[in-house]
């Protein structure tokens, strides 16, 4: 592990060479984000800021709405998440890290702390092909809140866990549990979702993947995946390769204050197209770890 003032990198030597795997923007001034993820063979799977949704970092967590108040969208007046200070980093040895630290959700007047979070984020090694980057986060709101999406008519619903992959990770299939196959899916409940392309920038065109998966303890699982593979809601031609947990998609969640809800989720991050009885083994696996 290594990084700067503001960011933890993970490097390791895959045989093909050195490859920062994932870079953790801890300090990133709007919200923490994890940009660029690669897969096992250093192929990059986030996107970061496109033109048309420049709110969309890599692969992160927030909601929509703190009450009344924007935490997704980055145009004021909005709320941010700032760390309180450097993360911790433990790396025991057995190939994983954990970095750990308390994340205070600030609402636009950039003084009320509505929510504070503890946030941990697990990479864990799965197989010579893919790794896990596992985020166990608990929210404790300062005051009785609710956590809020705008209801989805041709868009809407999102909030969550989330990945915007890039452009040029080409013929994109999102794929459910089930093992129903779809370029687009509004709300439908799951145990995970896996989004898998080609590698069109590489000259061989590897295929390459991020599955999202939820924890059986979180509280409204399966949890309704909202998903895209190309949709005229992104302003960009192409691939838009957007990917949400939206736990808030059939309705709000108030919380009271000092009550604590904690979320589970895995990005499961590969090379290759893995079919559903693979991603399914490895869901299995961590849900009963």
């Amino acid at each position: 592990m290594t990084g700067t003032d503001g960011s933890a990198v993970l490097r390791t030597d895959t045989g093909i060479g050195v490859v920062d795997l994932w870079n953790y923007e801890w300090a990133a001034s709007r919200r923490p984000f994890l940009h660029p993820v690669r897969a096992p063979g250093g192929h990059l799977l986030t996107r970061d800021a496109p033109d048309d949704h420049p709110w969309h970092h890599g692969l992160w967590f927030t909601v929509k709405f703190v009450d009344a108040d924007n935490f997704w969208e980055e145009m004021a007046p909005y709320g941010v998440l700032r760390h309180q200070g450097p993360p911790s980093v433990d790396e025991p040895g057995d190939g994983t890290v954990t970095i750990s630290g308390s994340v205070d959700w600030i609402r636009p007047d950039r003084e009320t702390v509505a929510i504070v979070e503890r946030r941990t984020l697990r990479h864990v090694p799965i197989s010579a092909d893919a790794y896990a980057i596992d985020l166990d986060t608990t929210l404790v709101p300062a005051t009785d809140v609710l956590l809020d999406r705008t209801e989805f008519t041709t868009w809407g619903g999102y909030g969550g866990f989330t990945v915007r992959g890039p452009a040029d990770l080409v013929d994109t299939r999102l794929l459910l549990d089930d093992g129903s196959e779809h370029e687009r899916v509004l709300g439908v409940s799951s145990r995970w979702l896996d989004l898998t392309g080609t590698v069109a920038a590489e000259p061989d065109r590897p295929e390459a993947g991020i599955a999202l998966l939820d924890h059986p303890s979180n509280r409204r699982h399966p949890v309704p995946f909202y998903a895209s593979t190309r949709a005229d809601t992104y302003g960009d031609d192409g691939w838009s390769n957007f990917a949400n947990a939206a736990f808030l998609w059939e309705s709000a969640m108030p919380l009271v204050a000092g009550e604590e809800l904690r979320i589970r989720h895995r990005a499961l991050i590969h090379d290759g197209r893995w079919e559903a009885d693979r991603i399914a083994a490895v869901w299995q696996t961590w849900a009963e770890g």
